[in-house]
């Protein structure tokens, strides 16, 4: 298989795999998934190009956005990939690192098992190692105070001086940060930051990248529902419905047979009825605005313009949400429970804007909005899907620093002070067989700053010589600078990273190598027979042996 491919296909060998057989396969698999995305480290990480099976392209280096679109038949392969999906929800970076980690953790577990040490041996070292990792990262880590924005910019700038935004890594950086601020609700009862559902991004082609910014309050890609309604008010009042302003068709199939023209006459007079007295209940509370998730028939648009009140229909339902949380008002589901403490009253200002082909409403100056929409502009779509990317990781790391604000030094620094301070515990305080794994282990987290100093084209074995020495010396605030491949004080350079990120790496690399370590068997399932009457699926080999008869 050619070394410069960008995308592998890991398929799985047909017949049954055993013992030592089984455990070489998924340790190549899993190194296999590593090699991938290996060169997609650090500032100088190279970009991969995916074509789908459509013939559209990705470009991009980021880690996890690769492994969700490249297509892996291994079981083993596949565990790896959702390595990197666990990562990126629980701490939404380091999705590349830990894949490379993991890798190398099974890669030097082979020599081991051909030395015929057992797996369960090898995953209690593992665990004795993970403990002590963890240890070491608090020991290297310093606090940070999340209310200084020089502090915070400059980790969120680690986290994406390695994305293709990086030449813009001061603007992002100050929208996630101005996204994370404004959605945190720390009112100490419950804490929560969720980015994903009240920062929204949206992503308009055309201007210029530097044209992006965070508006204190929402936008929606809608226009009003009549060309006579107002397009721009200040102060509105606002109401937030989830249900139409439509005659009410009834559940049931119903005919009604008509004798007199004034019969269908008086049918369309109670359906006109019905529409005003839903508007003249909404009319009651003088509203400047409404918005519904449903439809809005051309007779309630009627007489609500009529009454100078501007509405919006089929708003979706999370951006109904997020206008509920930035203006105060309550999404009500009929309107005859309307109430005056539903009314929002917190936006300062409501204005539609036409940006490319399409209108955008626009609800801004809103008062302490905990909810905000981040505007993305860019030359195309491409660009911004990969900015809408490299962001995402920002905000994870930004959110990351409210609810854990500890720093580890960044650019391999921590991954050299865990390799070392493993060497150190595994020569003084143990003995026996598993002082071997747990070197092993050490030896694994050196592939972080040796991947760094070889995607930037450096002497690998000078500069990890030099950087080893100076750990051993404790001076743990040394690392690879991305860019040079030189030896540099972290702590000078100013690279820091979240702590709780490399905690998440280290747990979930050493768990899932153990995890696959302990699979000694991979058996594939008979398909299903595709008549009714076939009897269930069973194994295609039965798990007791080879020589007994098939199921």
């Amino acid at each position: 298989m050619a070394a410069q491919q960008p995308v592998f296909v890991v398929n799985a060998a047909p017949e049954r795999q055993q013992g030592r057989k089984a455990q070489i396969s998924n340790i190549s698999a899993a190194k296999t998934v590593a090699d991938v995305i290996r060169t997609c480290l650090g500032p100088r990480a190279m970009l991969k190009m995916i074509l789908d099976p459509v013939g559209g392209i990705l470009l991009t280096n980021d880690g996890h956005a690769i492994l969700r679109e490249i297509e892996v038949a291994h079981p083993a392969a596949k565990s790896m990939i959702e390595l990197s999906r666990t990562q990126d929800e629980e701490v939404g970076d380091g999705t590349t690192s830990v894949i490379i980690l993991a890798g190398e953790v099974l890669a030097h577990s082979l020599p081991l098992l051909e030395r015929g040490m057992h797996p369960v041996v090898i995953i209690s070292a593992y665990k004795k190692a993970l403990a002590q990792a963890l240890q070491i990262i608090e020991s290297v880590s310093v606090p940070v105070n999340v209310d200084n924005d020089d502090e915070m910019l400059a980790i969120i700038k680690t986290s994406i001086g390695t994305k293709f935004v990086s030449r813009w890594s001061e603007l992002m950086c100050k929208l996630a940060l101005k996204a994370v601020r404004t959605v945190a609700c720390m009112d100490g009862t419950g804490n929560t930051v969720d980015i994903k559902r009240y920062a929204r991004v949206e992503k308009v082609p055309g201007g210029e990248i530097e044209d992006s910014y965070v508006l204190d309050g929402v936008m929606l890609n809608k226009d009003v529902t009549h060309p006579k309604m107002r397009r721009r008010i200040e102060n509105p009042r606002i109401i937030l419905l989830d249900c139409p302003l439509e005659y009410k068709k009834g559940e049931s199939q119903t005919n009604i047979e008509i004798t007199r023209e004034e019969d269908w006459s008086r049918i369309l007079e109670i359906e006109e009825e019905q529409i005003r007295t839903m508007c003249d209940r909404i009319i009651q509370f003088k509203p400047d605005l409404v918005f519904t998730e449903k439809g809005v028939s051309d007779l309630a648009q009627h007489f609500l313009m009529k009454e100078n009140i501007t509405c919006i229909r089929r708003v979706r339902k999370s951006d109904n949400n997020r206008i509920a949380r930035a203006t105060g008002a309550q999404i009500v589901n009929r309107v005859e429970d309307l109430r005056d403490a539903d009314v929002g009253t917190r936006c300062g200002l409501f204005h539609i804007e036409k940006l490319g082909d399409e209108y955008f409403t626009y609800l801004e100056k809103c008062k302490d909005p905990k909810a905000c929409t981040i505007l993305l502009r860019g030359p195309s779509k491409d660009i911004l899907n990969e900015i809408d990317r490299n962001l995402a990781d920002a905000m994870s790391v930004a959110r990351n620093m409210v609810f854990n604000p500890l720093l580890a030094p960044g650019g391999g620094a921590t991954e050299m002070a865990i390799s070392v301070g493993l060497a150190k515990f595994a020569g003084q305080s143990m003995e026996g067989i598993e002082v071997g794994a747990v070197k092993a282990v050490a030896d694994a987290f050196e592939v972080i700053p040796r991947t760094l100093i070889q995607n930037c084209g450096g002497n690998t074995i000078k500069t990890l010589t030099q950087l080893r020495a100076r750990h051993a010396n404790g001076e743990h605030v040394y690392g690879v600078d991305g860019y040079t491949g030189k030896v540099v004080n972290m702590k000078q350079y100013g690279l820091y990273e979240s702590a709780s990120v490399k905690i998440q790496i280290v747990k979930t690399a050493i768990e899932s190598a153990s995890m696959l370590l302990r699979v000694d068997d991979v058996v594939s399932a008979k398909r299903a027979g595709a008549d009714a009457g076939h009897a269930p699926a069973a194994p295609s080999m039965a798990a007791a042996g080879e020589g007994e008869a098939m199921a």
